[in-house]
């Protein structure tokens, strides 16, 4: 089959950014929807953090079984785009439920509908999570063009994300008086980035053609082989926890964002602001990205990306509160934590997609689906853990109880920064000397490797 690789790069890019609103949505404001909008009490919060964590946690675990499914998959559309298809639908609807304020009804009925919903919505997102990201090593075995789609599809990923994050509290407040409360704005602010989800996911069914890059007859692979897939490839298994750990530690950051805004920064207004500021950062970021690589190795790039988080993290942690010199800190950490955080972007997704070229070669089984669903494992583990941190943070230092940033004690707004930014530096400087220590697939290597599967018959490289 014939192919533009252009316009792959676009088709399958565009697809994301509705995505990247929901699971925004989901992952960064639903624990403030329950917190802060719903109000709930701190006993049935309680329960329902013990609920998320653990579905979090489930979810995240079953990915793989997923990408054992997807692999496995053979019908005349291919293995990626049914499910695809199937999330496509069952995730926007079940997005909407998941902010429909059903709190009135009584409190054991009310935690079993949340827990069956928050469950269900974790598994038809992973139906289309997994079998999306897995598609991108399918599309090209050139390093070069897959970072060229990788970037756009994390650009379009992150449009959609601080299309969310800008929007969510001026839009919602503006909505709140028409419709009836803030409650009721969330739940119609679920319903527009649901549609915007479905209409783009029909631009990467309809508009993503798969060429022929693998040659190499389909195998099966049973369930009981995918742990030894994921460990035997050792690559990606250190791939998968160095950026788990990172990823706990920017979920965690973010997620705290509207809190700090809120109660220690002590002014709401200015997060969609900031939130403004970093995104067009980060999408300027992640744009000149494949420029960069024509110049600099990954190494370098990777080596850059961590001095910037790590600048990032400290400069916010010691930048005051109340003074006009605070935002312009507050804004410059912001900005190098960001555009470090948007290479890194890329850098996993390409660490992850040749990682699926070394297990073809070593292990002689092309798993992309099983190596691309440890992607949303990652990612999901991260939200998993760092929803549990910042729910626990906030009991311990008083914030969920507080109407006002005035209730919140020093003490407890110490608790909260420390959280927001002490812990996450320790778990990405772990993940940095993880990566430095086990990742060897350079361009070199990587090279040598598409060499050696072309001479077996196996790839066809363009």
């Amino acid at each position: 089959m014939q192919t533009d690789p252009k316009s792959n790069r676009f088709t399958f890019g565009i697809g994301t950014i509705g995505r990247d609103m929901v699971y925004s949505l989901f992952s960064m404001f639903h624990i403030f929807y329950l917190t802060d909008v719903l109000d709930l009490p701190t006993s049935t919060l309680s329960i329902l953090l013990g609920i998320i964590v653990g579905a979090r946690i489930f979810d995240a675990v079953t990915d793989p079984v997923m990408g054992v499914i997807v692999d496995n998959t053979k019908t005349r559309w291919g293995k990626f785009k049914p499910w695809i298809a199937l999330g496509t639908i069952t995730s926007p609807i079940l997005t909407v439920l998941l902010f429909s304020d059903i709190s009135t009804l009584a409190t054991p009925i009310y935690i079993f509908l949340f827990t069956v919903i928050y469950l269900l919505w974790g598994i038809a997102f992973t139906t289309h999570d997994i079998s999306y990201w897995s598609m991108l090593p399918s599309l090209t075995v050139n390093q070069k063009e897959r970072e060229k789609i990788g970037a756009i599809a994390r650009i379009c990923a992150n449009i959609g994300l601080f299309f969310v994050v800008s929007t969510i509290v001026p839009i919602t407040h503006a909505l709140s008086d028409s419709v009836g409360g803030l409650s009721n704005a969330y739940f119609v602010f679920s319903i527009g980035v649901s549609v915007i989800m479905a209409l783009g996911m029909c631009v990467t069914l309809f508009g993503v053609k798969e060429p022929k890059v693998v040659t190499a007859p389909p195998q099966t692979t049973p369930v009981r082989e995918m742990f030894r897939i994921i460990y035997k490839n050792d690559q990606l298994f250190a791939v998968v926890i160095a950026m788990s750990l990172f990823m706990i530690g920017y979920i965690t950051t973010v997620t705290f964002g509207i809190y700090f805004f809120t109660y220690d920064f002590g002014n709401e207004d200015m997060f969609p602001v900031f939130s403004v500021i970093l995104g067009v950062s980060q999408l300027a970021a992640l744009a000149v990205f494949p420029l960069l690589t024509k110049r600099f190795r990954r190494k370098t790039l990777f080596l850059t990306a961590m001095a910037l988080v790590f600048a990032g993290y400290i400069i916010f942690f010691f930048s005051p509160t109340g003074y006009a010199i605070s935002i312009l800190l507050i804004g410059l950490a912001g900005m190098l934590l960001f555009v470090g955080q948007a290479f890194m972007q890329v850098l996993m997704l390409m660490f992850l997609t040749d990682s699926v070229d070394y297990g073809h070669w070593k292990l002689g089984k092309r798993n992309e689906s099983i190596s691309f669903s440890l992607q949303p494992f990652i990612n999901k583990m991260g939200g998993a853990v760092g929803t549990g941190i910042v729910g626990a943070v906030l009991i311990i230092s008083g914030i969920q109880d507080a109407d006002t940033a005035a209730d919140v004690t020093r003490e407890g707004l110490l608790i909260m920064r420390g959280a927001m930014l002490i812990l996450p530096l320790i778990l990405i400087g772990i993940s940095f000397f993880i990566v430095r220590a086990k990742y060897r697939i350079d361009e070199k290597l990587h090279a040598e490797i598409l060499d050696e599967l072309q001479q077996r018959g196996e790839i066809v490289r363009e």
